[in-house]
């Protein structure tokens, strides 16, 4: 099939990148830089394939640690749409190793050429991202030294994607329904698929990382989760070296301040709190949050860990009555206040109800 998107990829520079990135993603200054980097080289290793020269331009395959709520899957799909290019996410956990019950990794391919619409050019400089690979990581001490059980969710699932990881041509179904069964195959290349995976490795970042180093870019070491992971400690965690081998890029991300999260509610053009007011607008009604009240949203967000994620759900609860009934009422403007956030989430307290 032809492409439906321009043959050649802008070659943006690494801060062209960033500053797009940037009005999306808040926080995360360290993150953004490094995979704005990893990016870049992703596009001259794709030009130079395209211009048939021969480089030593390996994959920059990207690893996302950091807590829930931190922005991971956030920053993956603004990257795909900053190049312009298929983007699909997946959860690892779904995986099994060949010959056992459950998906094989060649399936999460076959995701991304659906959501190229069928073209396999644009699949192969696709974005595939895997979710939760920390729940992939080895279960069984036994097969570290070669005996015990076999592991086909965890290791085994680390050892088929290695193949996909370093780049190699596979054969998917055209339709994902169809998974393994009789079907239409076709080979897609992913030497040009740039795999982002992400996971919180929570018990490394709350106990295992407290003795390492700082994060780089002028990162200082303190709270929880700004502490280096190294690699010794995902070796350790379960993780195959040979894996971690292909994901040369290791970002750690820090937990969302209140600050942060403020900027999260208020300031992207995709922002949660301009998608309520256009909600409203539609019924005719002006939609004003006090900053008191945006305060206590984040704060209760903080309180209970739940990070930019938690946002949602947080204010999907504290404007449940005024959804449902502002469109009858005849006021046109509607003011939330520190009051009315305070006494919502009271009532998930009283009851301990958490998002």
């Amino acid at each position: 099939m032809e492409s439906s998107a321009r043959r050649d990829l802008p070659l943006l520079t690494p801060r062209e990148v960033y500053e797009r990135m940037d009005r999306y993603v808040i926080g995360q200054e360290a993150a953004k830089r490094a995979v704005a980097i990893a990016a870049h080289n992703h596009l001259k290793r794709i030009q130079a394939r395209r211009l048939r020269r021969t480089s030593l331009l390996r994959k920059s395959n990207v690893l996302l640690i950091g807590p829930t709520g931190s922005g991971k899957t956030h920053i993956a799909r603004n990257l795909a749409e900053i190049l312009a290019v298929p983007f699909t996410t997946v959860d690892a956990t779904e995986y099994t190793e060949a010959g056992y019950y459950g998906k094989d990794v060649e399936v999460m391919v076959a995701d991304l050429l659906f959501k190229a619409n069928h073209s396999i050019e644009d699949a192969q400089r696709g974005i595939i991202f895997i979710d939760e690979v920390d729940k992939i990581a080895r279960r069984t001490q036994g097969a570290r030294n070669g005996a015990g059980s076999r592991d086909i969710g965890g290791e085994g699932v680390q050892q088929s994607l290695l193949k996909l990881l370093e780049g190699r041509e596979v054969y998917v179904p055209m339709n994902v329904s169809q998974a393994w069964n009789r079907g239409d195959f076709v080979a897609i290349d992913t030497r040009d698929i740039l795999f982002i995976c992400a996971g919180t490795f929570s018990d490394l970042i709350h106990y295992g990382a407290s003795e390492s180093r700082p994060l780089g870019f002028g990162a200082q070491g303190g709270p929880l989760g700004r502490r280096r992971i190294s690699t010794r400690q995902l070796v350790d965690y379960g993780m195959l070296s040979e894996f971690l081998g292909r994901l040369p890029v290791v970002v750690q991300l820090e937990l969302l301040g209140e600050e942060d999260l403020l900027h999260v509610l208020t300031e992207p053009p995709d922002s949660i709190i301009r998608e309520f007011r256009e909600l409203l607008e539609v019924d005719g009604i002006e939609l004003e949050f006090t900053e008191e009240a945006l305060r206590e949203v984040v704060r209760f967000s903080v309180k209970k860990e739940l990070g930019a994620r938690g946002l949602r759900s947080i204010l999907e609860h504290v404007m449940g009555d005024v959804m449902f009934e502002a469109p009858e009422r005849r006021r046109h403007h509607v003011e939330v206040d520190g009051d009315f956030v305070r006494a919502r989430l009271g009532e998930l307290e009283e009851i301990g109800v958490g998002l």
